[in-house]
């Protein structure tokens, strides 16, 4: 084990949130192992990018199998577990529920029971989301009530959920992180906010003439993805298990998310892109904003990438790749 005594286990270390969390907690001095379904079949992009794919210790584990998790965590005995892995589009949630409930509720609960099986003494973070609220009248807090609006979200409500019985009725260190909308470079091209920074890098390298999107009148509350994976290492620092809101606290429109990244590349968004009613969703979020008051004053976390830091970040690192290649 490495100086700082900690042992980390990341399910999912080949997304977003899985490569900038392993990357803090090797700065914080833990030994970082991570899984992924099969660990010959997955490239980690992601952690190559970061620099720090030689430094994770990979394994193969399928959440949604509790023998592969159980052996898993007796041969690692993490001191912290987290739980970022399962299917993580909400667009496509709509298209895949089954694969989303099981991906997401039964691997959950796979990890806990196996944690429990095995009496582990790890501390257990689960990644929630802000889709669990629903709409917020007002910006959301950790009573506001779950009104989930796609399956997605039905399915981060229910492990949710399943954390807190965990917590409750065998006394483990468990709890989730109810995280709105983060970003950064390593999102995959599908979500919307890169679809929307390279449909512009296109536009504006002349390999695309418009950019088709949906609602434009949707609000979210955005940050920066590299500050919300410390908040999940605070929680699991944390005096006491607990579940927190990790959000920014401001309410932007996509439109003013659209405008910003289209006038990053020196273009007028209004000349370029096309709503397209094709690519509504079955039942949308209308506001989704988040009060981050609690993680302010428990865990001494707030967010310092507002959205014109956010955009201005995701513009220059989509310059640099394109200038690379």
């Amino acid at each position: 084990m490495t100086g700082s005594g900690k042992r980390a286990l990341i399910f999912g270390v080949s997304g977003q949130d899985g490569a900038w969390l392993a990357k803090l907690l090797l700065d914080h001095g833990y030994e970082v192992h991570g899984s992924s379904r099969d660990r010959d079949a997955v490239s980690f992009g992601n952690l190559q990018r970061l620099g720090i794919l030689d430094q994770v210790h990979l394994h193969s584990a399928a959440p949604v199998d509790f023998r592969s998790v159980a052996a898993l965590l007796e041969a690692v005995n993490p001191t912290e577990v987290y739980n970022l892995s399962a299917q993580s589009s909400v667009s496509l949630s709509f298209e895949q529920p089954l694969e989303t409930l099981n991906s997401i509720v039964i691997g959950t609960v796979n990890i806990l029971e196996a944690m429990r099986f095995l009496n582990s003494g790890a501390r257990f973070y689960n990644a929630a989301s802000s889709e669990c609220f629903g709409d917020t009248a007002v910006p959301a807090a950790e009573g506001t009530p779950f009104h989930p609006k796609s399956p997605y979200g039905t399915s981060k409500a229910a492990a949710y959920w399943a954390v807190a019985n965990y917590r409750d009725a065998y006394g483990m260190f468990a709890c989730s992180g109810i995280l709105f909308n983060h970003e950064s470079h390593l999102r995959p091209a599908r979500y919307v906010s890169q679809k929307i920074v390279r449909g512009a890098a296109d536009i504006a390298d002349g390999r695309a003439r418009t950019l088709h999107l949906g609602r434009l009148d949707i609000v979210r509350d955005w940050g920066w993805a590299p500050e919300y994976v410390d908040a999940m290492r605070r929680m699991l620092s944390h005096d006491r298990p607990e579940d927190f809101v990790i959000a920014t606290g401001e309410a932007h429109t996509l439109e003013d998310f659209v405008d910003r990244v289209f006038a990053g590349f020196g273009l007028n968004w209004r000349d370029r892109v096309e709503v397209d009613s094709s690519l509504y969703r079955p039942s949308e979020i209308a506001f989704s904003v988040g009060n981050p008051d609690k993680a302010r004053r428990e865990l001494g976390w707030e967010a310092t990438h507002r959205l014109d830091r956010l955009v201005e970040e995701l513009v220059r690192r989509e310059q640099e790749r394109r200038r690379a290649d």
